[in-house]
This record gives structure tokens, sequence and C-alpha cells, in this order.
């Protein structure tokens, strides 16, 4: 699968909502459930990061969650990549981009989307052949205003602005010629997860649903 392709593959994903949740999750027996009322909230793509060592099991268990499509963040090696494929995961997010990690995920046709944030990065992405792209970390390096001087000299290449972003200024981000949707945290805080709560997160995966 050639960069373009996963470039493809990557922005029809994100085209499926406004936010991708972002989640960080240590319990493997939480897993469904969350992944459920993510779901059926209508947030049906979901990010789940690599941090914790039940990581890939949390991936092999949402990915069995019916219309919801599961990728591993925070990829930064080839066998990051693997192991992320291997346990299900439908894409990955990286919070930047190496020749190396862009032909592993080439090679075992895992689609990818990865970070940039300077134009040069940008530049770099686009020569290798990636057009979708995450803005990481997106209130850090400037926000909105920031991802917005992009769209002039840089139309062809979109965004998934992650890192900083919030229901409050998630629309700010969303209003901008560039960007597709944005990820987040906050829709899945690690109490209501712990507690199960799932009620609660299926109301804030409707609230964000519901950007525009």
């Amino acid at each position: 699968m050639t960069p373009a392709e996963q470039s493809r593959k990557t922005r029809a994903l994100c085209e499926l909502a406004p936010v991708i949740p972002v989640l960080v999750v240590g319990d493997a027996s939480r897993a469904e459930g969350l992944a459920t009322a993510l779901v059926t909230g209508g947030l049906p793509v979901l990010e789940v990061t690599l941090r914790t060592p039940a990581a890939l099991d949390v991936i092999r268990a949402m990915a069995k969650v019916p219309g919801g499509h599961v990728g591993a963040g925070t990829v930064l090696t080839p066998d990051d990549a693997k192991r992320a494929k291997d346990a299900g995961a439908s894409f990955a997010v990286s919070p930047g981009l190496t020749e190396t990690l862009a032909r592993a995920c080439e090679d075992i046709g895992l689609p990818l989307l990865p970070g940039a944030v300077t134009a040069s990065e940008v530049m770099r992405a686009m020569e290798l052949g990636y057009s979708m792209l995450k803005f990481f970390p997106a209130e850090a390096a400037g926000g909105a205003k920031s991802l917005k001087s992009l769209a002039g000299p840089l139309p062809q290449v979109s965004f998934c602005p992650t890192g900083g972003v919030t229901m409050q200024n998630a629309p700010d981000y969303l209003g901008l010629p560039n960007v597709v949707c944005v990820g987040g945290s906050w829709i899945a805080p690690d109490a209501d997860v712990a507690a199960g709560n799932w009620g609660a997160i299926e109301t804030r995966a409707q609230d964000a649903a519901a950007l525009k």
C-alpha cells in the first residue's frame, strides 16, 4: 500500500466523524464497553495509544465491536506497526514521520496518519506521498491560527489536529479549510472509563459527533 493509498484510506476514516477519540486505556476489560459507548454515540473511529501494557489487548477487544474502526496511536517503529496490525488495528497514527516507519507501513499494508507541524515537515511528508496528516501537538504548536497559516502555501494537505483539543476549541479547528476532523481525549475521561460510566461517555460522544 503506497503512501498515497494510505492517505486516501486515512482521509476516508477521518471523514466519518468530526472527532476521533484518543484513548489511553490500561484495563482491557473496559475496552468493549468503552468502544461500544463511543460507536453508539456516533464516533466510529477510535485511536488507542500504545502507551500502556494493555494497549494491544484493548485494540483486539475493540476491533470486535460492530461499526468501529480501531487504530493504534503513538506508533513509532516498524515493530509497533506490525504488532498493532496483528492485534487488529485498521490504521496507525504517529506523532511524526520517518522513512523507516513509512516503508514499514507500506510493506504491511497498514494505513498511516503521520504527524507534522512545520512547513518543512509537511513538505517532507508530501515528498514521501502523504497528503492526510496529523497536526501534533496542536495547541502547543500555535493552535488553529498556526494550522490556518499552512492552508495558503500547502492547500493540498489535510489535517487531523490533536493535542490540547477540547470541546470548546474544536470548532475553531473544524472551521478551517484544511481540517477534516480533530482528535481529542476529553470524551472518555479516566474516571468514567474506570467506573464503567458508559452513559456519560456516550453522551459526550453524541455532543462531539454534532460538532461542525
